[in-house]
């Protein structure tokens, strides 16, 4: 099923009995991340609670343009799927409707240049609006603190990102490789190239930090590796790390 984010809508449904549901969605950053929608319409991003989920260290106003699909099921109800199109305009929901078979979606960006500042609402009195990142040092602010820098590294960087991720996920990367792999060919070596590409481009991301160590422990297992005639008689045992290791680069590139 793949990583989501959690939804709560204040803002008016098209359905009134949808109000309170709780729902999820793909079009944002897939993180397991809480946010809701205003009853003003604006999309608030939630700080980080407890020890699982994704956000920020405080509760932020998200600035997104375009389309985001949220969707839930209610056993009560026929159809039980309930799933709906949110467009926000410059971090302003211009309406909500059912998605209708067919519809193409158009697909949401931050957009923190046109994002106005609006007034906190009284039903997200505890949400600091913080619509822009923190100024970078040299533009008259503090540094920016390092989830800041490293959003500012991923807006940046996002086109040449997609680009890698278009890359491994080709045919003749990613499904030809894992077939090398069950067929016992030494091709399935050329994945290591790979994942170190992978792992290079987000180190660069954010190069002042460490990655998690478990994952560097991974790629360490599944790199540097040169096909040996004597491989073939342990062949799992050789080759399945480097199937392990590319899977949880690309798992993270995505």
């Amino acid at each position: 099923m793949g990583m989501f984010d959690t939804v709560h809508c204040k803002y008016p449904l098209p359905n009134s009995r949808h109000q309170d549901l709780e729902f999820q969605t793909k079009d944002l950053e897939c993180l397991l991340g809480q946010y809701t929608i205003t009853r003003g319409g604006r999309l608030v991003w939630h700080a980080r609670r407890g020890r699982w989920g994704g956000g920020p260290d405080r509760d932020i106003q998200w600035p997104l343009h375009g389309d985001i699909r949220i969707y839930t099921s209610v056993k009560t109800e026929d159809p039980s799927w309930v799933e709906y199109v949110v467009r926000f305009t410059h971090g302003q929901v211009e309406w909500i409707r059912p998605v209708e078979e067919g519809q193409t979606p158009n697909f949401a960006s931050l957009d923190w240049d046109l994002f106005p500042d609006p007034p906190v609402e009284e039903e997200t009195a505890e949400v600091a609006a913080e619509p822009r990142p923190a100024a970078s040092e040299g533009e008259g602010g503090a540094p920016p603190s390092a989830e800041d820098a490293l959003l500012q590294s991923l807006r940046r960087d996002r086109e040449e990102l997609g680009m890698l991720l278009a890359r491994c996920s080709d045919h003749w990367v990613y499904e030809d490789s894992i077939y090398r792999f069950y067929h016992q060919s030494f091709k399935v070596y050329g994945l290591q190239g790979m994942t170190q590409a992978i792992v290079q481009r987000l180190q660069a991301l954010a190069p002042d930090r460490p990655l998690n160590s478990w994952f560097l422990q991974i790629v360490e297992a599944g790199t540097g590796k040169t096909f040996q005639s004597e491989d073939n008689a342990r062949w799992m045992e050789v080759t399945r790390p480097i199937v392990e290791a590319f899977f949880h680069a690309r798992f993270f590139l995505e």
